[in-house]
């Protein structure tokens, strides 16, 4: 797979994309990622790529003129291009999923007031939200849809099934997890899980998912 960000600031990029699976995925060649400058594509003396709002208001936006060539140049008819923005659909593993069967993507992220408008109908094929709050810019967004989409490409976590049965990809948040010691200070772990008995550890994992997810997370349900 193949993922192209274009960023005013490629720096934030360079230490949480170089390290762990993300790391591990692009030395495999499973993911080729490649951070722009969007200031690459503006002409001018300055380098310009903001302007004020017509109309009035606080701050600035992004301009149309070197998103459009940058975005021009970097895709091709196979690429979905992604807009990171408050206003977004809320991101989601099933997003996540979606976004995971494309060959070709291209993040573009905000920054001040956000797009001129015409990039957003007539640049992107999408655009996410990870969620209502508002951040600096849409470069920590960006990382997060990376972080996600590249974990379930095949391989990229050794065992596939790994990504199988952890929250949200039922549409439920995981099931308690136990590891050695089977008594540690005298909390022990449910006898069900040292049975050996797949099918009844299978039915309690199940259940307790769901009582997890009613609990901490009833919108899920």
């Amino acid at each position: 797979m193949k993922i192209e960000v274009l960023t005013l600031f490629p720096g934030m990029f360079a230490g949480p994309l170089d390290e762990s699976i993300i790391k591990r995925a692009r030395e495999a060649g499973l993911l080729d990622l490649r951070i722009h400058n969007l200031r690459d594509y503006a002409h001018d003396r300055h380098r310009t790529v903001d302007d004020r709002p017509f109309g009035g208001g606080p701050g600035m936006l992004l301009k149309p003129e070197p998103l459009f060539e940058a975005v021009e140049a970097l895709t091709s008819e196979k690429t979905r291009v992604v807009l990171m923005s408050p206003a977004g659909r809320p991101f989601n593993q099933a997003i996540a999923r979606e976004l995971a069967g494309f060959e070709l993507l291209l993040l573009v992220t905000g920054h001040y007031e956000g797009f001129d408008e015409r990039a957003r109908t007539e640049l992107a094929d999408d655009e996410l939200s990870i969620g209502d709050y508002v951040l600096t810019n849409g470069a920590l967004p960006a990382m997060v849809v990376i972080d996600a989409v590249v974990r379930l490409l095949p391989g990229v976590l050794g065992d596939d099934e790994s990504s199988r049965d952890e929250s949200f990809s039922h549409g439920l948040l995981e099931y308690p997890q136990y590891t050695r010691p089977a008594d540690f200070r005298g909390m022990t772990v449910p006898e069900v899980l040292l049975s050996g008995n797949h099918a009844q550890i299978a039915k309690w994992r199940a259940e307790q998912a769901q009582l997890r997810t009613r609990k901490r997370r009833p919108d899920l349900l």
